[in-house]
């Protein structure tokens, strides 16, 4: 069971860093969206667009930030063989079940994985340590 832990610890960080990048990405196009609006609009009703779209850029890069960074800690806790990481990991696992199609699969396995009897003993024994 140890390689399915080490694994799943490289799988989350490997989502994770997608959806900090997909933040990064988000970020960057709404800001430069917004600078477009407003080198292009000389009338002072339409300059309106410019901070809506920067406050909802950084509205969506906040939230999949919020969503990601947690995954990215379970990971690194999966590799470590930290306890608490395995508790992170059934909830981050569980959240994942949400996010179709890779986190779905990713959720499943993590959830098959971290509650199996074989990886809760690996966990009590890392504990001891």
């Amino acid at each position: 069971m140890l390689t399915h832990v080490k694994t799943l610890g490289i799988l989350n960080i490997v989502l994770s860093a997608l959806g900090i990048l997909a933040a990064v990405l988000v970020l960057a196009i709404f800001g430069g969206v917004a600078g477009i609006v407003g080198m292009a609009c000389q009338d002072e009703g339409k300059l309106i667009a410019m901070p809506i779209l920067g406050i909802i850029g950084c509205l969506i890069f906040v939230l999949v930030m919020l969503v990601s960074i947690p995954g990215l800690i379970a990971g690194v806790g999966l590799l470590k063989l930290r306890p608490w990481a395995r508790i992170l990991g059934v909830v981050i696992s569980a959240l994942n079940i949400l996010n179709f199609p890779f986190g779905t699969a990713l959720g499943v396995y993590g959830l098959w994985v971290l509650l199996s009897n074989e990886t809760i003993a690996l966990f009590e024994g890392a504990r001891g340590r």
